[in-house]
């Protein structure tokens, strides 16, 4: 893969200079026609070998274009607080809004090959990595992301070439580090594990580039008319209305029409005295566990679905009761804001994860793409579609990264939905928590059970399963929610 950058390209400065000034010009052109319009955000990645030019084409692409609107990202060893999350955390919090450009150098990749190259992680370890890196990348591209991925590239006798001549020259001395040298020392390895990685993940969607770093007249031209022209292109695309082809296979209900929401007998027995006693016992054993020194290193997300009107809010009271408030967060989800919108949908769920020792509690949350946003039509069938796929790798990146994952659907027939309806509009105090909306969702019900019914289907993993919470009689739901939580973190405690 690398050897077309091994040909020794070369471009003389007088060549350079006359192509130099119209690059700039119609970089910063193609800029600020993004930013003006925010047709999409554009993340470039910059890997490659030490010695190779990584640094001076960042600052190269700052000169040539307005710094104010590009973001640079250089990422370094993770710290305590990134470590306490996936992996991929940290890089989402990175990621650029609409029009505007993110440069990350030191990204996902990097550790990913010096843990390979230097023995911390086995082979099957890397691919899977690798395969959930061209699944994210696969998201952020279906999410309209411009991904232009740089390798960097030097020989071996050109990096120590580098090298020796940036030591020898005072000035230049002090980019060298221990590092560099311990890099050339395993060039050999580290390039086979590159390759690999390269090969496995440059796709059809998000390629690699390899840009010869021997050069400095050579390289800077040559990234520069890359990301012109990756720029051009896509804005242009935008520009006329285009949207990338996208298809789903159509989900078909069952013949019979049973489903797991009509199957549920809603209208579980349970009286006032035995709500009581079993309330005060649970969250107990809740309060116990969530201060048990285990806990410390593991987390809780805590997802709440359901109906309007199921009594998601008073069990999310019930379940906060037995909660620090300083060790818990809750996360009410409406409609996004500009600054989400301007990002992939789920980029607003990643930046609340909670830290180890701590609980998030989402009052709503990422399902609302495969529920609201297709019952309503606000993303297209593929959108949602794929959306299963996104949400249950994100699940599992929580899981894999010591998170405990509890959702919950409450569910309550139409005719209690009704009654509580009328109940909250004659009720003073009430009155808040009913809207226009509740009315006009309740009409779209036979919309939504079969979206909530595919939800289900599709999410409920092993490692983050759905619990359908029967919640026409609020005791017994707000009892079962909490019976259920216990359960799930005592049990993850155990392992």
């Amino acid at each position: 893969m690398f050897e077309s950058a091994e040909l020794g390209h070369r471009l003389s400065k007088e060549v350079y200079a006359e192509i130099e000034p119209k690059l700039r010009t119609d970089l910063l052109d193609a800029q600020f026609s993004l930013l003006d319009n925010k047709y999409f955000a554009t993340v470039i990645l910059i890997n490659g070998i030490d010695g190779a030019g990584r640094g001076e084409t960042v600052n190269l692409l700052n000169e040539w274009m307005d710094p104010r609107h590009i973001e640079v990202h250089a990422f370094d060893q993770p710290t305590d607080e990134e470590l306490e999350r996936p992996f991929l955390w940290r890089f989402w919090r990175a990621l650029p809004p609409k029009g505007k450009i993110g440069i990350l150098f030191g990204n996902w990749y990097s550790d990913s090959i010096g843990d390979r190259a230097f023995g911390r992680i086995k082979k099957a370890h890397l691919d899977q990595r690798l395969s959930d890196l061209n699944r994210f990348e696969a998201m952020l591209t279906a999410e309209g992301v411009l991904l232009v991925k740089f390798w960097f590239h030097l020989s071996r006798p050109a990096q120590k070439k580098r090298l020796k001549a940036l030591e020898a020259n005072p000035a230049t001395r002090w980019r060298v580090r221990e590092a560099d040298w311990h890099y050339y020392d395993e060039y050999d390895r580290y390039r086979e594990v590159a390759e690999h990685v390269l090969r496995r993940t440059s796709t059809g969607i998000a390629p690699w580039v390899i840009v010869d770093g021997t050069d400095p007249q050579y390289r800077a031209v040559h990234v520069g008319r890359t990301l012109l022209d990756r720029l051009q292109r896509r804005i242009e695309f935008v520009r006329k209305g285009f949207r990338p082809r996208q298809t789903a296979a159509p989900l078909t209900a069952a013949p019979d029409e049973r489903n797991l929401l009509n199957a549920l007998i809603l209208d579980q027995p349970m009286d006032k005295k035995e709500y009581d006693a079993q309330l005060e016992k649970l969250q107990g054993r809740l309060a116990l566990a969530l201060r048990d020194e285990a806990f410390k290193k593991r987390s809780l997300v805590l997802v709440f679905e359901g109906m309007d009107a199921a009594g998601k809010g008073g069990a999310i009271r019930r379940v906060t009761e037995a909660l620090d408030a300083r060790q818990y967060s809750l996360v009410p989800i409406a409609a996004p804001t500009d600054e989400e919108a301007a990002q992939p949908y789920l980029w607003r769920f990643w930046r609340r994860l909670p830290r180890r020792g701590k609980v998030t509690i989402f009052d709503r949350s990422w399902y609302g793409r495969v529920l609201v946003e297709r019952v309503e039509g606000f993303c297209s069938e593929a959108d949602w579609m794929r959306a299963y796929t996104e949400i249950n790798d994100f699940e599992d990146q929580l899981v894999s990264a010591g998170a405990i994952v509890v959702k919950l659907w409450l569910s309550v027939s139409s005719e209690e939905q009704l009654r509580r309806f009328k109940a909250r509009e004659e009720a003073s105090f009430k009155r808040y928590k009913i809207t226009p909306d509740d009315w006009r969702n309740r009409e779209k019900w036979p919309l939504y059970e079969p979206a909530v019914c595919d939800m289900i289907d599709r999410t409920s993993t092993e490692n983050a399963g759905w619990t359908l919470v029967e919640a026409d009689n609020k005791y017994y739901a707000r009892v079962k929610i909490l019976r259920v939580l216990v359960d799930k973190i005592e049990t993850a405690l155990k392992k």
